[in-house]
């Protein structure tokens, strides 16, 4: 079994400490093979907040991790850097790769770069982009996972969040669910849920799952919701049997002082 450790919108500035030791606990006793981060790791994309969220991700003990920069890792009010540099101070911690590919033998996660500093905090897909991840995809076999991260969501489940889902969100997911992947992970609403991609978007054909974060570690949570983050578990199917995923909501119990398991999901995926 590979499991990944799906987290996002930890937005390092207004971070609870007691939740930035639980989820360290969580990673310590789950020992999942691989982070995913989908983005909006700080707050204002600060040195402070970039070294912080470093130091952070480091001492989870993943050795494999994925990070994606979100609209809150691109600085806001200063102009100069926005513009000319906007994606300095993320490399500087996480890297120059902003669209970075995970290979994990039966699991393939592809990072997808939907910031757009002229966007203030809309995010898009364009059509390279999307062509990018179908020809990623093309070449997986069915033994694997296949795992698309933006930050902004591909769907959204409430009216009121339409305004925040991703730009160019429908021809991604006619082409990806068509070149075969199985989940798309996000954040950048702090609301987690689990939704059927192609049902939405009436594709009877095979199926393709959402899975939406909420804020791991900031003290900004909304809808109700407490800071939540994803386990994601995958076994290969053996020949003839149903390809299925397991998706586990974790949430932190302030009474518990603790991350607790609280929804999971049982996905059938498609071929």
């Amino acid at each position: 079994m590979t499991v990944l450790l799906h987290i996002s919108d930890t937005h390092f500035g207004t971070e609870e400490a007691p939740v930035v030791e639980a989820l360290r606990r969580l990673a310590h006793e789950q020992k999942p093979d691989a982070l995913v981060l989908s983005g909006d790791i700080t707050q204002r994309a600060r040195p402070a907040q970039f070294a912080a969220a470093r130091a952070f991700c480091d001492s989870l003990g993943i050795e494999r991790q994925l990070a994606l920069p979100g609209n809150h890792d691109i600085p806001l009010y200063n102009v100069l850097l926005r513009t000319f540099k906007p994606y300095d101070r993320y490399c500087e911690s996480f890297g120059k790769d902003l669209e970075p590919v995970l290979e994990l033998g039966d699991v393939l996660v592809i990072g997808v770069n939907t910031t757009r500093p002229d966007r203030h905090k809309d995010g898009e897909v364009s059509r390279g982009q999307i062509q990018r991840v179908v020809d990623m995809l093309q070449t997986t076999r069915r033994e694997q996972l296949r795992v698309v991260v933006t930050h902004q969501p591909a769907c959204v489940m409430r009216p009121e969040d339409e305004k925040d889902r991703l730009h160019g969100g429908e021809r991604a997911v006619q082409a990806w669910a068509a070149a075969g992947a199985d989940l798309v992970l996000g954040g950048h609403i702090h609301l987690p849920y689990v939704s059927d991609l192609c049902a939405k978007a009436g594709l009877k054909d095979r199926t393709m799952f959402c899975v939406q974060a909420g804020t791991a570690l900031s003290h900004r949570v909304r809808h109700g919701t407490p800071n939540s983050v994803n386990m994601v578990r995958w076994t290969p199917p053996a020949p003839g049997a149903d390809r299925m995923c397991v998706v586990e909501r974790w949430d932190y119990d302030l009474a518990d002082d603790q991350f607790e398991l609280t929804h999971t999901y049982e996905l059938k995926l498609g071929e």
